[in-house]
């Protein structure tokens, strides 16, 4: 497949002649491409370009309608810097973050619909997924070819039809927690493969997304209604938890489209469609700093403690959709 023309682009987005650095920066954009940048002078160093899913592979995946949209919704860094995961529609591919190799080293069709969350475990050896077509989906990274990658768990509760928007797993790696179109927060045991544990937020309006602190003391959920519910995580019986409701936080006038909390665990970060980034106080859920953003084609780099601006990184040609750093 012919890959398409890129224009030439200007000032600090020029490709930068340089071998991948320790921290991982990746963007995905709606102009189909993949970039990978130099987080400390914002050139980008290797461009994906990402094509359509091929027919014959669509066919194995036994989707009818090929004719969807093939942007990428999200993307995740393995725990040792080696791959990129980029979640599509309706598959994932696994591509290496080494800046020589441009093809995916793998290529996942089993999930029928858009693919809205991946993740790794901590050790990288497994990765979850999940998408609108119900399921939340168990992968083993281990396997060495793509015919050998099989699905080890289809997660799905019975009594659960709704589109999959968002996936967190649980620091104690057994526990995989997601939020559905209908307002569905669940908790499944990985170990058995069924859920132990349910909350309904808001009946009725979408979990957007979820995030659970480093040391699984606290979850949050954001909707589409731009309120944040964060729940404290106690122990339970057999290593299981216990989720006790902590506090509402009205975040946003608009639907928040992520939250994540920071890894030294004092601050949550969410981003909305009313074109702000509000950063909180994970302890008093107090509004720390405001931050501006918008749907253009740059991705954008802040210092925590002051809300500084230190980085712009230009080079996509339509609005940029996701990222992944790793340090």
């Amino acid at each position: 497949m012919s890959q398409p023309s890129e224009s030439q682009p200007s000032d600090n987005s020029q490709p930068s002649d340089i071998s991948p650095p320790s921290v991982i920066l990746a963007t995905a954009s709606y102009d189909r491409t993949i970039r990978f940048w130099d987080v400390t002078t914002g050139r980008y160093y290797r461009t994906i370009y990402h094509p359509a899913l091929p027919v014959n592979e669509l066919q194995m995946s036994h989707q009818r309608n090929q004719d969807r949209p093939q942007n990428v919704n999200k993307l995740e860094i393995s725990p040792d810097k080696r791959y990129l995961a980029a979640a599509c529609n309706p598959y994932i591919r696994i591509f290496e973050t080494d800046y020589e190799s441009l093809e995916p080293v793998r290529t996942f069709v089993s999930h029928t619909n858009n693919v809205t969350a991946i993740g790794f475990n901590y050790d990288g050896q497994l990765m979850h997924s999940g998408s609108e077509d119900g399921t939340v989906k168990i992968w083993d990274m281990r396997a060495p070819h793509q015919h050998e990658v099989y699905e080890m768990r289809c997660v799905k509760d019975y009594a659960n039809d709704y589109a999959v928007n968002t996936v967190a797993l649980h620091p104690n790696q057994v526990e995989l927690i997601y939020g559905d179109q209908k307002g569905n927060v669940r908790s499944w045991d990985l170990r058995v493969n069924k859920c132990i544990y349910e909350l309904v937020p808001e009946a009725g309006v979408a979990v957007r997304s979820l995030t659970v602190m480093l040391d699984g003391t606290m979850l949050v959920a954001a909707n589409d209604r731009g309120i944040c519910y964060a729940w404290s995580i106690m122990p339970g019986d057999q290593m299981t938890s216990v989720y006790e409701p902590l506090h509402k936080l009205e975040a946003h006038d608009h639907f928040i489209l992520k939250c994540l909390i920071s890894p030294d665990n004092r601050y949550l970060a969410t981003a909305s469609t009313d074109k702000t980034v509000k950063i909180w106080n994970t302890n008093t859920f107090q509004l720390e700093r405001v931050l501006t953003a918008s749907s253009d084609e740059t991705a954008r780099l802040w210092r925590m403690h002051d809300g500084t601006e230190v980085q712009v990184y230009r080079g996509h040609h339509k609005a940029t959709v996701c990222c992944a750093l790793s340090d």
